[in-house]
C-alpha cells in the first residue's frame, strides 16, 4: 500500500461531557466566551477567571459545563442571581463553540441543569429564562423545558453583544419567562390598566395566585424602599420597587436623573405587586413615558410587575417570536408603548 496515497482525517471534535463547575474550568470560561462574543458581552464577569470562582463559591452564580476529557471548555450554562429574591435564579449565559453546535451540545447543558442538577437543590424555587427575540433557539429551548412567557424587555441588550455572531444589527429585545420549582400561593393587586393582560398571562402561570385590584392609595406615612443598578456598557438601569411610597413620584426622579447621567438609554421599574397601592405607581410611571413590560413571579418572594422606558428606538419590527402568546403579549407592549 502506498501510504502516501492514504487520506488520513482528524476529528473536529472531541468527545466531552457535561459538569458542573470546577474552579480549573475557568480560565476555560474566559476563553469560551471569547470565542464566541469576542470583548462584546455585557456581564463582564465573563472575562475574569477569579471572579467566576467566587460567584460559583458564593452562590451568586451556578456554571455548568461542557468539557472535553483534555480539559477545554466547549460550552456552559449558568444560573444566577438577578431578582431581589435570592432563591430566585435566572437560566442564561449559554453559548457553545461553533464547530460544537451540531452535536447536542446545548441540548445537554440543559437537560443536565434541568433534570440532575435542580432536583437536587431545595434552594432554588423558581427559574427565569431571558432568551433573546432576534431569533426563535433559544426561546424554543426554555418551551421544552416548560417555561412560562409573562414579560418582554424592549431593546434590552446591545447590538455589540452580537457582533461576533453577526445576528443583530440593532439594539435586541428579550422575553421574560418562569418555570416554578417551589409553589408559593400568594396574594397580588393588578394595576386596573392592565387588569386584562396580567389575568389572561396569569391563567397560563404552573403556580396559583389570590388575584385582587390595585384600588387603594399610596400610605401617606410610608417612604419608598427603592435601589437601582446601572449596566454602563449595556446603557440600562433596573430600579427595584421594594416598597413604594407617597414620596414615589420624587424617588424614580432622583434615580433617573443618576442613570441620565451616565447616558442610559433604556429604563426599567420592577413594582411590587404584593401592594395594594401598586397601581398610584403605574399612573405616575405612564405618565413619565414607562409602559407596559410584564409579570415577574417571585421578584421580590411575591410577584413583580415590569414597566419601561426607552430613550432609543424600539425596533418592533425586528422582535422574532416563537409563540402566539408571546406575539399577542408583543402587540400590546407596542400599544402601550405608542399611548406612552
Amino acid at each position: 500500500m502506498n501510504h502516501k496515497d492514504e487520506k488520513i482525517t482528524q476529528p473536529e471534535q472531541e468527545p466531552f461531557q457535561v459538569d458542573e463547575f470546577r474552579p480549573e474550568d475557568a480560565e476555560g470560561l474566559v476563553c469560551l466566551f471569547r470565542d464566541v462574543y469576542g470583548e462584546g458581552y455585557p456581564i463582564r464577569l465573563f472575562y475574569d477567571p477569579e471572579a467566576i470562582i467566587a460567584a460559583n463559591r458564593d452562590g451568586n452564580y451556578i456554571s455548568i459545563v461542557a468539557r472535553t476529557a483534555s480539559g477545554k471548555v466547549i460550552g456552559a450554562t449558568h444560573l444566577f442571581r438577578s431578582a431581589p429574591f435570592k432563591f430566585l435564579y435566572e437560566w442564561g449565559a449559554g453559548l457553545i463553540l461553533k464547530q460544537y453546535r451540531n452535536l447536542g451540545g446545548n441540548n445537554q447543558l440543559a437537560d443536565f441543569l434541568h433534570n440532575k442538577f435542580i432536583p437536587g437543590e431545595p434552594s432554588i424555587e423558581e427559574i427565569q429564562g431571558e432568551p433573546v427575540c432576534n431569533h426563535t433557539h433559544l426561546q424554543k429551548s426554555v418551551m421544552a423545558f416548560q417555561y412560562v412567557e409573562t414579560a418582554l424587555e424592549v431593546a434590552l441588550m446591545p447590538a455589540e453583544a452580537y457582533t461576533r455572531e453577526k445576528s443583530a444589527t440593532g439594539r435586541v429585545a428579550t422575553m421574560l419567562t418562569f418555570r416554578c420549582c417551589k409553589p408559593k400561593p400568594h396574594r397580588i393587586f393588578l394595576p386596573p390598566v392592565y387588569d386584562t393582560v396580567l389575568r389572561q398571562i396569569y391563567g397560563r402561570l404552573d403556580d396559583t395566585r389570590d388575584i385582587a385590584l390595585a384600588d387603594s392609595r399610596f400610605p401617606a406615612d410610608k417612604a419608598t424602599c427603592a435601589e437601582s443598578s446601572i449596566f454602563d456598557a449595556a446603557q440600562v438601569v433596573r430600579i427595584a420597587v421594594h416598597e413604594a411610597g407617597n414620596d414615589f413620584a420624587d424617588r424614580i426622579s432622583h434615580l433617573e436623573n443618576q442613570a441620565l447621567a451616565r447616558n442610559i438609554v433604556v429604563f426599567q421599574v420592577w413594582l411590587n405587586l404584593t401592594e395594594p397601592w401598586v397601581g398610584d405607581a403605574v399612573d405616575i410611571l405612564r405618565d413619565r413615558g414607562y409602559f407596559f413590560g410584564g409579570a415577574l413571579p417571585r421578584w421580590f418572594d411575591g410577584d413583580g410587575l415590569l414597566m419601561q422606558k426607552l430613550l432609543c428606538p424600539p425596533d418592533f419590527d425586528n422582535i422574532v417570536l416563537c409563540s402566539e402568546e408571546a406575539k399577542q403579549l408583543l402587540k400590546f407592549i407596542q400599544t402601550d408603548w405608542k399611548e406612552s
